[in-house]
């Protein structure tokens, strides 16, 4: 059986991943705070660890994998949208969430196995708040229920902040009924006007951090092998649901292993709509098939930060274009050594793409195809490369050949109607000197434009 190694957030180091049940490997995976479109930041966790439950599917078995990630659909941001637009909440959550699940299936990514709503779990998470103030590590105050830091000693370990690091380096909110600037709400009262749900502190909704903890515990269970999100996420959230889960079950470990992504930079900025540089995976699909997009949230290492450019896109749609010519045919043997060594060793996608190159350069049409299955950077459904249909291809290869004939017979006239007919349906021809022609598929590929031609 194939070794993963995988960096440990919390180890700071690589580990060799043993699964606590190796019939049932299990991942939890911070999902969205559904108000608005995911922008391609939001993109790269999902694509991430969509590689790493691919990986461990392909090592322990597609049915002795389990992969969780919620979706945030109660929360001040979603309150925020609905009054700024007069829509209900729900139509918002609905509406959002649909488009991120439209958007991850584009890029390539399998769904979740269990994919929990925050609102079907509340009463897990008032069951968790009752029983961490039972143990004395939250108490009641002025109607909120908050988790109080100090009764955790290993709190800001994940992190590796002491906690003046932590209060100077977050939006700490002040509150007279803190005990601790530290402390972080469990609970908080809801106004008549405001979604609530009652209970033992009256009516009111959860704080952001206990609905992972609930969820996680409801369907992974007190102990569970790899917790996962953007590195954004390491403070204050996940040190948050660390403190909580482990107060609230001290008998389970809750997440064994930790792994986190690094976060996207648009042309070496950080993404901001101030800078006019946000963008939408929305955005990106009208510009991009999404396996090309796929490909380019993987060129860099997970865990470094990623520079989104327009060059990175154009070289992910080239170097997919040749793939592509290399292994037209769908791919059913093994994976080779070197791409799922690559893969085992941290998800080192840029070792594994390294090792497809060279795949390609050698013709190995059987071994690049499985490593493209195995990354799902082959989805004919989703990509402008069902020009790999292989009729298509054919079709374009015969008015090449058509055009060089011409060009043979010195009949330029045709020659250069079937080179305008290949340029009107995005066919990119390139003559070489001395050599052959080379094509490949460009952005807006229309293969009925090619029925127009009279070769």
């Amino acid at each position: 059986m194939t070794t993963i190694r995988l960096h440990d957030s919390m180890t700071r180091g690589k580990v060799e991943f043993r699964p606590i049940d190796p019939e049932n490997v299990r991942m939890y995976v911070c999902g969205p705070t559904v108000y608005d479109r995911a922008h391609i930041g939001n993109a790269r966790p999902v694509v991430v660890f969509d590689v790493l439950f691919r990986l461990l599917r392909h090592v322990y078995g597609p049915e002795h994998v389990t992969y969780v990630r919620n979706i945030t659909d109660i929360d001040d941001k979603i309150m925020a949208r609905a009054a700024e637009t007069g829509r209900p909440i729900e139509a918002i959550t609905a509406e959002t969430a649909r488009w991120f699940e439209e958007d991850m299936a584009a890029l390539g990514c399998l769904p979740p196995t269990h994919q929990p709503r925050a609102t079907e779990h509340v009463p897990g998470m008032v069951a968790m708040i009752g029983t961490l103030i039972d143990r004395g590590a939250a108490y009641v105050a002025d109607g909120h229920v908050l988790f109080e830091v100090a009764t955790f000693p290993d709190y800001g370990r994940l992190s590796g902040r002491s906690t003046e690091d932590m209060i100077a380096g977050a939006r700490v909110e002040v509150a007279p009924y803190k005990r601790d600037p530290m402390d972080f709400v469990l609970w908080k009262p809801s106004a008549p006007e405001q979604p609530g749900w009652e209970s033992p502190w009256g009516r009111g909704r959860p704080g952001w951090h206990i609905e992972c903890s609930a969820m996680s515990a409801a369907l992974l269970g007190g102990a569970f092998d790899i917790h996962g999100g953007g590195a954004d996420l390491m403070f204050p959230h996940h040190e948050n649901e660390i403190a909580q889960s482990r107060c609230a079950d001290p008998d389970h470990g809750f997440a064994k292993h930790w792994m986190h992504n690094g976060m996207v930079l648009v042309d070496g900025r950080k993404m901001s709509k101030s800078l006019g540089n946000f963008l939408t995976v929305a955005d990106m699909r009208a510009q991009a098939p999404g396996e090309v997009l796929r490909l380019a949230l993987l060129s860099t290492h997970y865990r470094q930060p990623l520079d989104w450019t327009a060059k990175l896109v154009e070289d992910s749609r080239k170097t997919l274009d040749k793939w592509r010519k290399t292994c037209a045919e769908p791919a059913g043997g093994p994976v080779p050594d070197a791409v799922l060594d690559a893969l085992a060793d941290d998800l080192n996608t840029p070792a594994a793409l390294a090792a497809m190159h060279r795949l390609a350069a050698e013709g190995d049409a059987a071994g690049l195809g499985a490593a493209m299955a195995l990354m799902n950077l082959r989805t004919p459904d989703l990509s402008i490369f069902d020009l790999a249909v292989e009729g298509e291809r054919e079709r374009i290869r015969e008015l090449l050949d058509a055009r060089a004939a011409a060009r043979a017979a010195k009949d330029f006239a045709k020659a250069d109607a079937i080179r305008a007919a290949l340029d009107a349906a995005g066919v990119v021809v390139m003559d070489r000197p001395g050599g052959p022609t080379e094509w490949e598929i460009g952005p807006g590929f229309d293969p009925a434009k090619l029925d127009e031609v009279d070769a």
